[in-house]
């Protein structure tokens, strides 16, 4: 078969990935910027799909499409996913795990195909496709697949164009790829927030700041006990569904999740002045509202119900890093921190799942009810403790005696 086309300079793009591509500033941005300039080299590329996997607790991989003229579109694929069917008798599967190029011509023509998803491309007016690995110094394998719908499909000369890019196409994917998994990794063990910080270079013991926030502080009830009558993996499963709730609820509400301390959590909803003080304790108490309520429905569907005593209260805080030389701990702490800690250890006394200082009751637009004053260990004066109830359409903040 002859191929009546110019040979393809991909030069300045082998260049241009090269020097880090230069202009681009996220995954995107780089997939965006290189379906183009390959098209502009003269590759007849139609689609480009790009894979790479990361480490997160609930994503596998990263997927991006390119097709000219529109948005790359990034999907985020679940770990179940690389165990169905579509996936596993997929070609971008077969280069996974063979680390082998995969060519296929797929016009509509007589015979079966290999993958059912040489099919969909052939629906689509797509004519030849080519999937490379793209291997990393770790030894973990990634993807990138091409295709086209120009009637004869790739040149010989287009194939070997796309192969040389790859090199440093890799390279350049694994640089992002790692500042990728740093981030989920510090996200993931210490929060968004606090990962962001450590990132930029707060990294030195003593390296804190002082903000103010809605603390919140909460514990499982009766974690004692079930401690004593069950197994640990029975008490890290509870631990898990208690935490779920809980952490899912705090991030919708714009809270940050600092620490879990045995079946205890600490959390934050940091606010820039007094004008953010209200709907901010307002965000803090749906935020509890949806973590008890999402609780109670994952308790009816186990053997033994999940409780949890929880307390918000509003105040300054020490933010940053605490510990030893080589061995730090992003956290907060101070006075404030300590009287959240001592209120939800009332909860139980009292009977009562939330509780809130006096500071959050006067903020917040919901009716709280007085249940007296309390000596607190640690704390230098007697403190009043509020419960809060469910908001009515309307009504202003209350303290009820």
């Amino acid at each position: 078969m002859t191929y009546p086309h110019a040979m393809p300079d991909v030069r300045p793009v082998f260049e241009w990935l090269v020097d880090a591509a230069p202009g681009c500033v996220t995954s995107q941005d780089v997939v965006g910027a290189l379906g183009d300039r390959l098209r502009g080299a003269g590759l007849p590329i139609d689609r480009m799909t790009i894979f790479v996997s990361t480490l997160h607790p609930t994503v596998h991989g990263r997927v991006f499409f390119w097709q000219p003229g529109e948005a790359v579109d990034v999907r985020e694929l679940p770990h179940a996913f690389f165990s169905l069917p579509g996936f596993t008798n997929s070609p971008i599967h077969e280069v996974l795990t063979t680390r082998a190029s995969v060519r296929e011509h797929v016009a509509p023509g007589p015979g079966p195909r290999r993958y059912p998803f040489y099919d969909e491309l052939a629906d689509g007016g797509f004519t030849d496709y080519l999937a490379l690995p793209m291997v990393f110094t770790s030894g973990e394998t990634h993807g990138a697949a091409f295709a086209t719908r120009r009637a004869d499909g790739f040149s010989p000369d287009d194939v070997a164009a796309l192969e040389r890019i790859m090199r440093p196409l890799t390279r350049l994917a694994e640089i992002f790829a790692l500042r990728r998994n740093a981030v989920n990794l510090l996200s993931t063990y210490v929060g968004h927030d606090s990962g962001e910080r450590i990132l930029s270079g707060r990294i030195r013991r003593g390296d804190i700041e002082t903000l103010r926030a809605v603390i919140w502080f909460s514990d499982l009830r009766g974690f004692t006990e079930m401690s004593a009558r069950s197994t640990a993996r029975d008490v890290i499963d509870a631990l898990n569904v208690a935490f779920e709730c809980q952490v899912a609820a705090v991030l919708r509400g714009g809270g940050e999740v600092l620490k879990f301390m045995g079946d205890g959590m600490l959390a934050i909803f940091p606010f820039a002045d007094d004008a953010a003080l209200s709907a901010t304790c307002d965000r803090a108490l749906d935020a509890a509202d949806e973590a008890l309520a999402e609780l109670a429905d994952k308790s009816r569907e186990r053997d033994g119900e999940l409780r949890v005593g929880l307390a918000l209260h509003v105040g300054e805080l020490a933010y940053g890093n605490i510990g030893g030389a080589d061995r730090l701990d992003f956290t907060a702490i101070g006075a404030a921190v300590n009287l959240t800690a001592r209120l939800e250890g009332l909860t139980g006394k009292l009977g009562e799942s939330v509780v809130v200082s006096r500071e959050v009751a006067g903020a917040t637009r919901r009716v709280c009810t007085s249940l007296g004053t309390f000596d607190l260990k640690g704390v230098p004066a007697p403190v009043e403790v509020l419960a809060p109830r469910a908001p009515r359409p309307g009504e202003s903040a209350t303290i009820e005696k």
